[in-house]
């Protein structure tokens, strides 16, 4: 049927309304977009070179970090304490990632005079790690140190024999994740244990969100 004079008015109000709703949306859309972008976390330092032995037993730089978000965090294989259950928790944050992101994941030992890139290649296996964006890196002490101690605040400090409450007892770290952007400076520090620390419900998102916003920047 013909629409009467009397319609057509009525049919143009309607569109009209509905294109200022769509461009009310688009406009709420794009504010939302840019208070996401607004709160990114500050740069925290720059991540200096380094020169450092991955589980394959080759050479690895910051530049094989270039462009891509990464992961951070400290660990020895012998550890009888956190680090099994912080590895657990990176395995998880990788495998929550998809294939197409970029992002990387490196775990670096601060018992380097007895992890060498066989031990810890077999210790990535144990718990499933994709070697093609997961890295274990050991090496020289003062490497180690200015790379996880100076640029990544991932402190390490090694147990007096005396005050040794096992043969697994070797060290005291930190056990926090820490998120690296693509320019190599440091963004995200997270906790991953602790009695106050929802790792779950707030930390593992919170972290999985910052990768994926820091894998959109430019």
């Amino acid at each position: 049927m013909a629409e009467t004079p009397t319609q057509l008015p009525r049919t143009l109000w309607i569109g009209m309304i509905l294109l200022l709703g769509f461009l009310c949306l688009a406009g709420l859309l794009a504010l939302a977009e840019l208070k996401q972008q607004q709160q990114l976390p500050p740069i925290y330092g720059q991540i200096a070179d380094f020169t450092l032995t991955n589980e394959n037993g080759q050479a690895t730089t910051l530049a094989d970090l270039t462009n891509h978000v990464w992961v951070a965090d400290i660990i020895f294989t012998r550890c009888a304490g956190p680090c099994p259950e912080m590895t657990k928790k990176m395995s998880s944050i990788e495998g929550s990632l998809s294939q197409d992101s970029n992002a990387r994941f490196v775990t670096i030992t601060t018992d380097p005079d007895y992890d060498s890139p066989e031990i810890l290649k077999r210790y990535g296996q144990h718990f499933g790690a994709d070697f093609n964006r997961w890295m274990f890196l050991t090496g020289a002490k003062s490497e180690i140190a200015g790379l996880a101690g100076a640029s990544l605040k991932l402190g390490s400090t090694p147990i007096a024999p005396a005050d040794q409450k096992s043969a697994a007892d070797l060290f005291i770290h930190t056990t926090i994740f820490v998120v690296v952007d693509k320019h190599a400076r440091l963004r995200g520090i997270f906790e991953t244990g602790g009695e106050d620390v929802d790792w779950q419900k707030t930390m593992r998102p919170n972290l999985l969100a910052l990768v994926w916003k820091l894998e959109r920047e430019p």
